[in-house]
């Protein structure tokens, strides 16, 4: 391309780049184009016919470069969309799925008459600050608490909470080590792979994403025993815990909490494509 292309134009060459690899599509090309222009899905569509700059074709060209060599886009551009949110990503931190969404939105459905309360909350593992921040936006009174045993994650989850300005308490620990007293609700999306399954995982995940985010022992229920072992001493006498889990754990892990609590009651749910992906465990 000899000239400088329009916004239409870079689009169409980077999809002549990628038609023969299964693991990039279009969708990740227009997130690119999106984020890297500062605009809207509905602004890129009217802009199409804007002319590139220089500076801005040559830089697109680099991410197309890095999205071919397996880099996932949300770490190219820095940046990922969370439950209506803009966050922050770099490697030091997992990319947020719309499962988690989903653990998030069963989380304000199940406490919608508690809005107005002043509830305490912890997020384990926070990572990028996604779950914590999307609660706290959505329920400004509740005294949210995040945290996770990556110091270089925690910093990613703190500049998130400074940019949309949402006052949160971010503590470095490995689970509840550096914690105190006790919380109405614990939200977590812990690590939950099992080392077995890394054949089975895409190549960009393993090779990008932090291992510490995605894999635990016990074929990937080391934490979970860990929670239901310890989450009792700081859950309210009415508390609740809401947790992600891989999709062929549900059982296993109903089976952990009724061991480890059992007068405690144990809900599951499974997400929209109809997978075991969450867990509510009631006192």
């Amino acid at each position: 391309m000899n000239k400088l292309p329009t916004y239409f134009e870079a689009r169409k060459w980077a999809s002549f780049r990628i038609q023969n690899l299964t693991q990039v599509d279009m969708t990740a090309i227009d997130f690119l184009l999106e984020k890297q222009l500062g605009l809207t899905t509905v602004g890129l569509l009217s802009h199409y016919r804007d002319v590139m700059t220089a500076e801005q074709w040559q830089k697109f060209q680099e991410n197309v470069d890095q999205l071919l060599g397996g880099k996932p886009v949300q770490y190219i551009v820095g940046q990922t969309d969370f439950y209506g949110l803009t966050l922050a990503v770099t490697p030091a931190v997992l990319i947020p799925r719309v499962e988690t969404e989903e653990l998030v939105d069963w989380v304000l459905t199940e406490t919608a008459g508690y809005q107005s309360d002043p509830l305490r909350v912890l997020d384990i593992g926070t990572g990028s600050g996604a779950i914590a921040i999307a609660l706290k936006k959505n329920r400004p009174n509740w005294q949210v608490t995040a945290s996770d045993i990556s110091d270089a994650a925690l910093k990613v989850a703190e500049k998130n909470a400074r940019n949309l300005q949402t006052p949160i308490t971010f503590v470095q620990s490995d689970l509840f080590q550096n914690l105190t007293g006790s919380f109405d609700l614990i939200v977590s999306n812990p690590p939950y792979i099992a080392i077995s399954e890394k054949s089975e995982m895409d190549a960009s995940v393993i090779e990008n994403e932090p291992a510490i985010a995605l894999f635990a022992p016990q074929n990937g229920l080391a934490i979970y025993q860990r929670l239901a072992h310890e989450a009792d001493r700081y859950l309210t006498p009415a508390g609740r815990l809401f947790l992600e889990i891989g999709f062929r754990q549900q059982a296993q892990v109903e089976n952990i909490f009724h061991t480890s609590m059992p007068a405690a009651t144990v809900i599951a749910k499974h997400d929209v494509a109809g997978h075991e992906r969450m867990i509510e465990i009631k006192k």
